[in-house]
Parts: C-alpha cells; sequence; structure tokens
C-alpha cells in the first residue's frame, strides 16, 4: 500500500503544501506526491504520510519543512530555455535602458532553480556588450532567488555534470564562458560576478529585494492558485521600476494586472513592459 494512500492525510498534505509555499495539487495526485516524498519518507523512518504530518504540523519541525518543500519543488530548467527572452534581452531591453544609463541595471531572477536561468542571462548581457561596445556603462546586476536552500547552494558552486551542460547550452558558449573542473564545468568568474543569490518565497514579502528593471517569473506561477498568482503579479509589479520588463512562461498570463503592462512582441516571443 503507498505511505500517501490515506484520503483524509492527503489533502491535510494539500493545504499544508499551499499554505507554506502556494504549491497547489490536484485532485488524485497522491502518486506525485509518493514519487516525491518516498526516499525521504524512509530516511525518516516513516511508513505514511500521517507520520510526516504529525511531524510538520504537531511538532512544527521546520527543517522538515525545508526538506519537503525542496523535494515538491520542480527544478526543470535548461541554458537560454525557450531562446526568446534571452534574444528579447539583448536586441530590445539592453539597447533601450542602456543608453546614458549610470546607476545600475537590477534584473530579478525569480525562480532560479538550479541557476541556468540567471546565468544565462548574465552571459546575455557579455554577448551584448560584446555587440555593442561602449554603449552599456551601468553596472549589471543579477538578484536570483529560490524557494530551495539547497539549490541556491547548488547555483552558488556555478559547476555542472556534462549531462546538465548538454541542455540548451552550445559548443560556442560553453568554450567561451566555462572552464573544465574535476566532474563537470565551472562558469567563469566574469559570469559569475553579476550574481547574487538569495532564499525567498514568492508567498512573502518582497521589500527587501529593492526595485528592478527587469523581472524573470517564468514557468512558477502554473503551480500557484488563482488567487495566488494575481497577489504574487501584484507584488511583482511594485518592484518594477517605470518602463520595466516582466517576463512570464509561454503558459502564463498576466492574471489581475493586464492592464498595467503594454505587450512587446519580439524575438517570437511576449514580454510586457510597464505603462508610465
Amino acid at each position: 500500500m503507498s505511505p500517501v494512500s490515506n484520503l483524509s492525510d492527503y489533502n491535510i498534505f494539500r493545504d499544508y503544501l499551499e499554505n507554506a509555499c502556494g504549491i497547489v495539487l490536484g485532485d488524485n495526485k497522491q502518486y506525485l506526491v509518493a514519487s516525491r516524498l518516498t526516499r525521504l519518507m524512509a530516511e525518516k523512518h516513516m511508513t505514511s504520510l500521517g507520520q510526516l504530518l504529525e511531524e510538520l504540523i504537531n511538532k512544527n519541525n521546520l527543517s522538515l519543512q525545508e526538506q519537503i518543500i525542496d523535494a515538491m519543488t520542480t527544478n526543470e530548467t535548461s541554458w537560454f530555455r525557450d531562446a526568446h527572452p534571452f534574444a528579447t534581452l539583448k536586441q530590445d531591453i539592453l539597447p533601450e535602458i542602456s543608453r546614458g544609463r549610470k546607476s545600475p541595471i537590477r534584473i530579478w531572477s525569480s525562480a532560479c532553480s538550479s541557476g541556468q536561468e540567471p546565468y544565462s542571462m548574465s552571459m546575455s548581457i557579455h554577448e551584448f556588450q560584446m555587440s555593442n561596445p561602449g554603449l552599456l556603462n551601468a553596472d549589471v546586476q543579477i538578484i536570483a532567488t529560490d524557494i530551495s536552500s539547497a539549490m541556491l547552494s547548488f547555483s552558488k558552486k556555478a559547476k555542472y555534470e556534462s549531462l546538465a551542460m548538454a541542455r540548451g547550452l552550445s559548443e560556442e558558449r560553453k568554450k567561451r564562458y566555462f572552464h573544465e573542473v574535476d566532474g563537470g564545468w565551472e562558469i567563469n568568474q566574469d559570469i559569475r560576478s553579476r550574481m547574487e543569490f538569495r532564499e525567498l518565497n514568492l508567498m512573502d514579502n518582497y521589500a527587501l529585494l529593492g526595485k528592478f528593471d527587469i523581472v524573470f517569473c517564468r514557468n512558477v506561477l502554473i503551480y500557484f492558485s488563482s488567487k495566488s498568482k494575481q497577489d504574487i503579479l501584484e507584488r511583482i509589479t511594485k518592484t518594477l521600476n517605470p518602463a520595466g520588463y516582466l517576463c512570464l512562461g509561454g503558459s502564463e498570463s498576466l492574471t489581475g494586472v493586464a492592464d498595467r503592462y503594454d505587450i512587446i512582441r519580439s524575438s517570437g516571443g511576449v514580454i510586457y513592459k510597464l505603462k508610465p
């Protein structure tokens, strides 16, 4: 019998997970919970979801909560995923916001997972600088956040195995931006120097992040309820500077805030620009 077969326990876990991090599980997703938590439950010598809930709720085990969120969070990503956001960054956004800019340009990668998205941004910025010498004089800062401390720790190391390197990364970029180390490849320091990694639950307050010129919030809102999506998008909008840019995933929309943005079509996709 599955350790998560009890429907009552499953429903309690669904509510707990949504309250903790916003992830919404549908009906009859016990198989997904079982596949994600079986190893963790075995390590904790737990044979049922009820035991896990007892530890989580009645004993308020925050370390276990973090491990569960890590396990339940989908960390599916690749280099230059979907291509068009990074092409738009180089071809449309950076040329516009670079003109006469002295203050730092700030970019937020709001669900950075294992780091490929923000590092791809940094490579795109370098490519823009190489193609447009002297145009981008301001510093560029990339703030990369994720709910998973394990993913952030991995991202900071900037080391990737050969299998991960094969997902969306051209041989040219591999040679230009990485160097080989024991067990894989490490990103060069000039690409890493723009990065700052911070732990952040998108359900929490963003005030300490400051203001941004560009926000990437891609392929994460699909896991939230409609109400939570709208709340997150409203708060992300408040972090944007005037005429700032927002990039979402291909299947995501501007729930509740569409009237605040203009649609920019470029490089085979769309990106959103905050109205003045």
